[in-house]
């Protein structure tokens, strides 16, 4: 019955001055009980010593402090270490006070309304106020979590991370209506914390946490990591560890995260494969970075998609004076307005933007937007970059990546534009199929563009596969999982490099900062990743078996598809930049007039028929290997031209 009561009044909340008005009564009982501690329960001795006086100046002494410091401001059913920390200081300067008052009365012979207090009464009577108070508010929240406790099995949790977070987390699991979490121990890497308690609870460390033994033997149904920037190896193995026992695994988000700055249980998402896919994160010089965008006009092309609209979320905090976003695609483009004008004042500062519909293959449009707007930098991420389309349609890789490249750059010139930066692909790098050729041509054109002239530093940014990129291939291993599978690869030992949109997205700017003209920077991506890997792993991570509940088929290599990718073409080295983990292509040189004269004539054969636009490509770029494709017969015979 008690429980429908209190169900009943979970929805409503004591007034503030309720609490008040209890806690003075509370002051002036506890007076009371302190004078008959301080004389051993004797009333006549009490009644000797104790003065009315005295009972008002402590509960107005306490009222005052009550009000200051807003100790009866918190909401009861929710009290924590905060709330507990204002009775203290409320108790403890009340102490104090009534001391040094009691004392100063009875030296300076001014105690003519008998308010001075014995010393035993007030320290008594500070530490009955002091217990009464918090052990009233946490009983309150004991009963109503007890009242308002889920239904059902008890979910055994381990919370990863002992600090601030950590708590957090263990108090949003116990208010959970809807579950019922039993936090069974908090994991910390701090060998001081070992084996002490938190909240009541045994704060334990990883290797005995994660061992077979502790695993095999323990209820353990969760482990939720409450470290915001956990290295990616450690999580790794959290991973794997729980998951070789069927174990969940979540995450909290970054506290910018959390909603009106608190914390709630819909907001611990489950790990997922991108955060496994992470490497250690590559710090870049920001400052220097934004130095270089302040109170500048900036383009983007291809701004609505996944790396241009990144680019653009982290230009908006680098100050410019404005952000043209250029795209052809007009719904994306119209979400991703909606969504930075939502995010204004929130995420974003106010910043001055205009959205330009329009197609880059178009010469003339292009260089109206740059005689129109006289963008200082550009960052060129408009381009086709699917690799079986390509194949398909290789006019049009010629027409978007080679021809609206060179359509970009060349206005670039013509107005005096200070860097343009482009987005490549490891694709590029001796390549296999239409796409990748045609983002090579795009290279070729502003490495020689920037030799023969010195009004812009073109600057060119590769880098592999981007996790969670429109059709990439996690995406759709989602979705083939939420169909119930199989999941499709196309090969066994296929292998890629993998990096997050923002970390892409942050090469692309600190290039743009540091770039001289005419570099290639690449990343140290690390190791490359089997896809047959992440197949299986989205699988456990999803709840199921591989290969019981859910298959993996292989489809074949597509037409032009690499096994392995690469970062740099054999005849390319490195140079080291300011960052170990940033380098600079070794390039051969391309002549201008050479290869203009080339790309005209490329240009020339897109409507003569697939075969000789890529015959062409092929010319222009001799390491052009097909692979897989109808185009391979192209390469037992071919003319070659030296750029």
């Amino acid at each position: 019955m008690y429980k429908l009561l209190i169900r009943y009044f979970s929805s409503r909340f004591l007034s503030r001055w309720v609490v008040l008005a209890f806690d003075i009564i509370v002051v002036a009982l506890a007076f009371q009980f302190a004078y008959l501690v301080r004389f051993g329960f004797d009333y006549l001795d009490v009644e000797s010593h104790i003065d009315i006086s005295q009972s008002i100046f402590i509960t107005l002494l306490y009222t005052i402090l009550f009000i200051s410091l807003k100790s009866y401001s918190g909401i009861i059913r929710h009290t924590g270490v905060e709330d507990a920390v204002k009775i203290i200081r409320v108790g403890v300067s009340a102490g104090v006070i009534a001391l040094v008052v009691s004392w100063a009365l009875v030296n300076y012979k001014l105690n003519a309304y008998h308010i001075s207090i014995p010393k035993g009464v007030i320290i008594i009577h500070s530490l009955s106020v002091l217990l009464a108070l918090i052990g009233s508010r946490f009983s309150v929240r004991g009963i109503f979590r007890l009242a308002n406790h889920a239904k059902g099995e008890s979910v055994s949790v381990a919370i990863y991370g002992a600090g601030s977070a950590g708590i957090i987390t263990k108090n949003t699991l116990i208010r959970d209506k809807n579950h019922n979490y039993s936090i069974c121990c908090f994991v910390d890497d701090n060998k001081s914390l070992n084996s002490k308690l938190l909240d009541g609870i045994e704060i334990m460390k990883p290797q005995k946490v994660f061992s077979d033994k502790f695993l095999e033997n323990s209820k353990l149904n969760e482990v939720i990591i409450a470290i915001e920037n956990i290295e990616p190896n450690k999580k790794n193995d959290i991973v794997e560890t729980c998951l070789k026992y069927k174990i969940k695994v979540r995450i909290i988000p970054s506290v910018e995260k959390w909603v009106n700055g608190e914390l709630s249980t819909n907001q611990i998402k489950k790990v997922n494969i991108e955060d496994l896919l992470e490497r250690p994160t590559i710090v870049l010089n920001n400052h220097y970075t934004k130095e270089e965008l302040k109170n500048k006009v900036v383009l983007v092309t291809g701004a609505a998609g996944s790396i241009g609209s990144e680019i653009v979320r982290q230009l908006i905090v680098k100050n410019p004076k404005k952000i043209l976003l250029l795209e052809q695609a007009e719904s994306p483009l119209h979400d991703f307005r909606i969504e930075l004008n939502a995010g204004v004042s929130k995420e974003y500062p106010d910043v001055e933007t205009e959205y330009i519909i329009g197609d880059i293959r178009n010469r003339e449009f292009v260089q109206k937007v740059f005689d129109k707007h006289q963008p200082e930098v550009v960052y060129h991420a408009a381009a086709y970059k699917h690799v079986p389309l390509m194949e398909e349609y290789p006019e049009q890789a010629v027409i978007t990546n080679v021809k609206g490249t060179k359509n970009v750059a060349d206005a670039a010139v013509k107005i005096g534009t200070r860097k343009f930066v482009m987005v490549s692909t490891d694709k590029a790098v001796n390549p296999t199929n239409v796409m990748g050729a045609s983002k090579r041509i795009a290279e070729i054109y502003i490495q020689s563009l920037s030799k023969v002239q010195n009004n812009t530093k073109f600057i060119t940014t590769r880098f592999g596969n981007v996790l969670g990129s429109n059709g990439s291939v996690i995406p759709m291993f989602r979705k083939q999982i939420l169909a119930g599978g199989p999941l499709t690869v196309t090969h066994k030992d296929i292998t890629r490099y993998f990096m997050t949109i923002p970390e892409a997205c942050q090469l692309v700017l600190e290039a743009g900062a540091m770039g001289k003209g005419g570099e290639i920077f690449i990343f140290d991506m690390g190791k490359s990743i089997k896809i047959f890997d992440v197949a299986k792993k989205m699988i456990q991570l999803s709840g199921y078996n591989y290969p019981d509940d859910i298959n993996i088929i292989f489809s074949g290599l597509r037409p032009g598809e690499k096994l392995y990718e690469e970062l740099l073409a054999q005849k390319e080295g490195t140079i080291p930049t300011y960052h170990p983990k940033i380098l600079v292509a070794k390039i051969r040189e391309v002549h201008y007039p050479l290869i203009n004269t080339a790309i005209d004539e490329l240009f020339l054969k897109v409507d003569d028929g697939d075969v000789e636009i890529v015959r062409e490509m092929k010319k222009i770029v001799p390491e052009f290997i097909s692979n897989n494709s109808k185009y391979e017969i192209l390469d037992k015979k071919r003319n070659k031209i030296s750029v």
